[in-house]
């Protein structure tokens, strides 16, 4: 090889190494853009993935940069991809929100209820408004000790028309909400809607602020619990859903 051409293969070299990790860079730009993270999941370190839904639910409003958000559009695409995925057997649910968009919640609390995999949630903090049909939407569902709850009627903001309309709708809403979380816990209609309309249990406010171990009694977490007892939970779920299957039955 001619000597003078070495220093120009090598500069090739180097353009051609810059160029791949550009290219590496945008696409790992795109995905945290997209999705919220640079892995949609974990497998195959583990085979349960771990989903946090923290701060404040954002849907079809941006919310300003100071707010901590989940948006929910970065959610859907990894509960596709945690479903679909084979070597994921099993998901548990990091709960600390105040609320948020409640189409939004819903949304995503009906595609935590559809996954056909084990599912395990686990309310940490706080898990407010519509964060209380998302943490119900899981198989099974645990409260630390000191994480709260808060159950109250729905609101609407941004411009309101005053008509009869403008209020069915609203009652429509939140009677979609009240029979999902009656639906997916073991709380009683009339338990839930009594926590939801209380008028002296929130300051100027309606509604009820419910305790870990509350919301246990009242049916509407499974079980006070951390970390620890979601993972034997998951994995127990897991082991049970394997014994199910038509291939393991001989």
């Amino acid at each position: 090889m001619d000597k003078a051409t070495e220093p120009r293969n090598a500069e090739k070299g180097q353009e051609g190494q810059q160029a791949e990790e550009e290219n590496n860079s945008s696409s790992l730009v795109e995905k945290i853009q997209q999705l919220g993270q640079t892995n949609v999941v974990q497998a195959p370190d583990t085979n349960v993935h771990v989903l946090s839904i923290i701060g404040q639910v954002e849907g079809h409003m941006q919310l300003p940069p100071q707010n901590k958000t989940t948006k929910y559009e970065h959610l859907l695409p990894q509960l596709i991809a945690i479903e679909q995925n084979p070597k994921i057997e099993g998901l548990v649910i990091l709960i600390n929100t105040i609320g948020g968009d409640v189409e939004a919640g819903l949304a995503l609390s009906e595609m935590i209820a559809s996954l056909s995999k084990p599912t395990v949630s686990i309310v940490l903090g706080g898990g407010h408004s519509i964060g209380v049909p998302i943490a119900v939407a899981s198989n099974y569902s645990y409260i630390v000790p000191t994480a709260t709850m808060t159950i109250h009627p729905i609101r609407l903001t941004g411009l309101v028309i005053g008509v009869p309309q403008t209020f069915e709708y609203l009652d429509k809403m939140q009677e979609r909400v009240i029979k999902f979380v009656v639906n997916h816990s073991n709380i009683k209609e009339e338990k839930f809607k009594n926590l939801m309309f209380d008028k002296g249990n929130l300051t100027r406010d309606i509604g009820t602020n419910v305790v870990g171990t509350d919301a246990v009694a009242y049916g509407l977490i499974d079980a006070v619990g951390g970390v620890k007892e979601a993972m034997e939970k998951v994995n127990e779920l897991i082991q049970i859903a394997k014994s199910s299957r038509p291939e393991a039955i001989q």
